[in-house]
């Protein structure tokens, strides 16, 4: 069993400051295909973000992220403290073609690692990933340290990538890691 957790955190400067979970996709929020894919994998699922007022109506748990201005990293470090399981899959807010398939192969491949996560052409998605609790102190030193890339904290884990090929069987027209930052990418996402 883990848990799933939607990091809601950013402040989405590219898009004019905008709550991203709440854009619509195919008339459905971002946030309500997550949470819809997700109910179906796992009793588990919080939301990790700034303000948790935002999401009350979400229906899960929302909780605060708990070191302010660490980024992403500070998300991911809260996400695995608040966990209720060893195991956690993680995954930022603003992507609204996840699959229940692709989410249940990342957490078996995260099984015994201390992190999982897809590998495409434009690299590493560790804000799609699933990551062990274990793994909390070391993005602690790293956020004490004042290095916030999740990447760069990868360094001095057991992670376990799912490479191209295997990432293609779950994503047959290439828009399963969109993430939607600028209008560009909204545009493609509703297309």
């Amino acid at each position: 069993m883990w848990t799933a957790a939607i990091l809601a955190g950013g402040q989405a400067r590219r898009l004019g400051g905008i709550d991203k979970s709440a854009l619509l996709v195919r008339g459905t929020s971002i946030l309500d295909r997550q949470l819809a894919v997700l109910r179906s994998l796992t009793p588990h699922i919080l939301i990790v973000a700034s303000d948790e007022h935002r999401y009350r109506e979400a229906g899960v748990p929302v909780v605060r992220d708990r070191i302010r201005g660490a980024g992403s990293l500070g998300g991911l470090y809260t996400a695995l403290v608040e966990a209720p399981t060893e195991q956690l899959v993680v995954m930022a807010c603003d992507m609204p073609f996840l699959t229940a398939p692709f989410l249940t192969r990342l957490a078996a491949l995260g099984a015994g690692a201390d992190a999982a996560m897809p590998r495409d052409s434009r690299g590493l998605h560790p804000v799609c990933a699933a990551w062990a609790r274990r793994a909390a102190p070391h993005l602690l030193a790293r956020i004490d340290e004042g290095q916030l890339r999740i990447l760069d904290a990868l360094a001095g884990l057991d992670v376990r990538e799912m490479d191209p090929g295997e990432l293609a069987r779950f994503d047959p027209d290439g828009r399963l890691l969109l993430n939607i930052n600028t209008p560009d990418d909204y545009a493609r996402a509703t297309a």
